[in-house]
């Protein structure tokens, strides 16, 4: 669609007041400790974490179940002609007589019926496997553990991230605003000179071009805004906008040393460290097939030949029972054999992640330097483009410099300002994810 020129800061007045009030729309505000705290009680991904280790502590119940008493109810229904079942029925059912000796009936029994009603007690009294399993699931629900607070300060990372972009993007918009104020200054200063026949129509059109070029860039940034609260939002579990209090970060920076110590006790790094002494128990678990398995069980039965839990003759058994396997073909050889090599390859992933930690430590506090540095570059380029702009625009306002320079100069002071914002954003992201590569982020950011 075609729009006139003269209608044009109309349309984008228009288009500013849409993306505010439109777009925007009214949101909760919240700090960044309340947004972590609200983001640990309903973020998906640390509810679903926190599903996984209620599972995995559930794992040690059924471990210790294998060292428990087993009681088991069994009913079983049978009707046979079969000559040494029909006669352990009879017995069973105290209806056995003298003339069941007789020997056509013992050859040729008619049919007969048995319900049978057994009641067993079995207890493991030394069975290695379920002993070893048992503190094997223990070991993993500590690891798991610690998996649940390393997600923890993943998603407190992401949550900060999504933070710092509000606090940039709404910083670009007040950056975005004052290059439209100084705009829409330079135009009128531009119409006020061609109306008085100092100036050239020309530059009245550059400013006014200017003007609606900085009104294009503050509905960017508006919308850049408004997508970075509903980031936050959807981090914080829910699909509204959420938006951030305006402050000033105080992140604590300590020396490279404590950061590198603390990686080494990272809550990923403790997480592997248990799983790598729990293949070690792995071991232990395959040279537990050598082991005899010894317990005792215990059954009280009833037979009736006609009824349900009927109980025509009752028995009972105690027992003691020790097996040991000699020989399986050698699966337990290789069995051991492949936890031994698996026990081996956790020491080396263990070796791995904590070189990666510390590697990851180095680096974070390198770009922690470089982010403080550029933050004083920018600074001092900001500096220099106010008061270069000032000069310019003395000079045009003295018809001693065209309006060429005076828009290249706000230009230049445009970038220097959202420069600022932005470094200054990235020194504290920079901080914050040291603290995250190091494991310290939540104490460093006080969210306990």
């Amino acid at each position: 669609m075609f729009v006139p020129r003269r209608l044009l800061p109309t349309v984008g007045c228009l288009l500013l007041a849409w993306i505010g009030t439109g777009m925007c729309g009214e949101g909760t505000t919240l700090s960044l400790c309340d947004a972590i705290r609200t983001a640990m009680e309903n973020n998906p991904e640390m509810l679903a974490m926190g599903s996984a280790l209620a599972a995995q502590k559930d794992d040690i119940g059924v471990a210790r179940s294998f060292l428990l008493p087993q009681l088991t109810l069994e009913e079983r229904a049978v009707r046979t002609n079969n000559p040494p079942n029909v006669f352990m029925m009879k017995l069973n059912q105290e209806r056995f007589s003298s003339s069941d000796f007789a020997i056509d009936r013992l050859n040729s029994p008619g049919p007969a019926n048995d319900f049978q009603t057994l009641l067993s007690l079995d207890q493991p009294i030394f069975l290695r496997k379920a002993q070893v399993g048992f503190r094997m699931a223990k070991q993993e629900y500590a690891a798991k553990k610690d998996d649940y607070e390393r997600k923890k300060e993943e998603i407190v990372l992401k949550v900060a991230q999504a933070y710092l972009r509000i606090l940039t993007a709404r910083a670009y918009v007040g950056v975005a605003q004052k290059s439209v104020d100084d705009a829409k200054e330079h135009r009128r200063v531009a119409e006020l000179k061609y109306k008085s026949d100092l100036g050239l129509y020309s530059d009245a059109l550059r400013a006014g071009t200017r003007v609606t070029e900085a009104e294009q860039k503050l509905i960017r940034t508006r919308k850049d805004l408004a997508v970075a609260q509903r980031w936050l939002g959807l981090l914080l579990g829910n699909a509204e906008i959420v938006d951030a209090e305006d402050m000033k970060l105080e992140v604590p920076l300590r020396d490279v040393e404590y950061y590198a110590a603390a990686a080494s006790s990272r809550r990923d790094v403790s997480a592997m460290k248990t799983r790598q002494e729990n293949a070690k128990y792995n071991i232990r678990l395959a040279e537990s097939a050598y082991f005899p398995t010894l317990g005792v069980r215990g059954a009280y039965q009833l037979n009736d030949r006609t009824r349900v839990f009927g109980s025509e003759g009752d028995s009972w058994l105690v027992m003691a029972y020790l097996k040991w396997d000699l020989f399986d073909g050698a699966g337990r050889e290789f069995e051991r054999s492949k936890a031994q090599h698996r026990a081996a390859e956790a020491d080396q992933y263990l070796r791995s992640l904590k070189q990666f930690a510390s590697f990851k430590v180095h680096e974070a506090y390198l770009a922690v330097e470089e982010a403080r540095k550029n933050v004083e570059l920018s600074e001092s380029a900001l500096a220099t483009a106010e008061e270069g702009k000032r000069l310019v625009k003395t000079r045009f306002e003295n018809d001693l410099s065209p309006i060429v320079d005076l828009l290249d100069v706000q230009l230049s002071l445009d970038h220097a300002r959202a420069s600022v914002v932005a470094r200054r954003n990235d020194y504290y992201m920079a901080v914050i994810n040291l603290g995250y590569e190091s494991g310290t982020i939540v104490n460093d950011l006080q969210v306990e």
